[in-house]
């Protein structure tokens, strides 16, 4: 199953609207077949492992990173060919989300004289999918919530500057975050101050959108994400029509110049986004996690302090203590001369 988990990290960010899954075939104590789901209406993982094995998986035991599928979608479902193939035993690691799928796999290979075990380095197998898994229960893509901060909690200067509060350690980590996404969300103001790609690099296949939210003011029109060649990949999202050449425009719900947050979230739901991490600024962390849609922190400090009259990581006014948001923290990370702080929603 730790083989199966490393075959499905190499899908993380590449299978909108699946979720990453990692299969492996193992008979006599060889490994005989793996596969990864590379992309939707590709082959899932544990068909790529069955045409890798090819007539040895007879008698084989499947490990799988999720329970497979039953139903017919952009594929075949796998549970038809786990049985043509005379495997013996299936183990997966966790149980498909969706309320009418779940277990259902289970009992299909049950029936067929198939040995079923479920459960298998199940917490690491959930954590692959909680972005698919969010999605389907809560009809919203999992949001991420990165910050670069001082220690003092300021993510920029008086003057709005920001680069760079951490070092190279730091922002490789981002790129390794921005590689699990399907889009990559700022404000109008970080836009304008930071001029960011939003792009992972290296890409290694990934395409996630980059969703812009405007506010009233104009958006800067030679803004890398509207002249830098990937703008088909560049989502503006606004409580009015807006136009902008090359550039795919949503109006989405919202008043006096600010979009509601869940409305952005369901349009991009609507684009098969499973995960959305979101780079700043501010307002927009302030409008996240007061409307209760942040999931995950993951919060860099830098050992410096900007004081009082910087810019704070959260925009706005603040909550009661007893009204504050809640996480618990997950890992704490040195990178380089920073500190990562993650940390999920409670």
């Amino acid at each position: 199953m730790e083989v199966a988990l490393e075959e499905a990290a190499r899908g993380v960010g590449l299978t909108r609207p699946n979720p990453p899954v990692g299969a492996v075939l193992v008979r006599n104590g060889k490994i005989i077949g793996r596969g990864f789901h590379p992309k939707a209406g590709k082959p899932h993982a544990e068909i790529l492992a069955l045409r890798e094995a090819g007539a040895a998986a007879q008698g084989a035991t499947l490990y799988v990173t999720l329970e497979p599928c039953c139903t017919q979608g952009r594929t075949p479902p796998c549970t038809e060919a786990i049985i043509r193939s005379g495997i013996r035993r299936v183990v997966y690691g966790c149980v498909d989300p969706n309320p009418a799928h779940a277990g259902r796999a289970d009992r299909l290979l049950t029936k067929a004289g198939i040995q079923v075990a479920a459960g298998v380095l199940e917490e690491p197998c959930r954590e692959l999918i909680l972005p698919f898994a969010t999605r389907i229960r809560e009809g919203r893509p999992y949001v991420t919530l990165k910050l670069a901060c001082s220690l003092d909690g300021r993510i920029a200067d008086a003057a709005g500057t920001s680069k760079w509060i951490t070092g190279d350690a730091a922002r490789q980590a981002v790129q390794e975050l921005r590689r699990t996404a399907d889009a990559i969300l700022v404000g109008a103001e970080t836009l304008r101050e930071d001029d960011p790609s939003l792009l992972p690099r290296p890409a290694r296949g990934r395409k996630p959108w980059r969703v812009i939210v405007a506010g009233r003011r104009p958006l800067p029109k030679q803004a890398r994400v509207f002249t830098d060649g990937h703008e088909e990949r560049t989502l503006v999202v606004a409580d009015r029509h807006l136009r902008i050449p090359g550039v795919r425009c949503l109006r989405v719900a919202g008043s006096r110049g600010r979009v509601a947050m869940p409305a952005v979230l369901r349009a991009l739901s609507e684009l098969d986004c499973l995960h959305v991490v979101c780079e700043g600024g501010g307002v927009l962390a302030q409008s996240l996690l007061k409307a209760g849609l942040v999931d995950e922190l993951w919060m860099f400090y830098a050992p410096l302090m900007l004081g009082g009259d910087a810019r704070a990581s959260v925009a706005g006014r603040g909550w009661k203590l007893g009204e504050a948001p809640a996480f618990t923290i997950t890992g704490v990370l040195q990178t380089g001369n920073d500190v990562l702080i993650k940390a999920r929603r409670r």
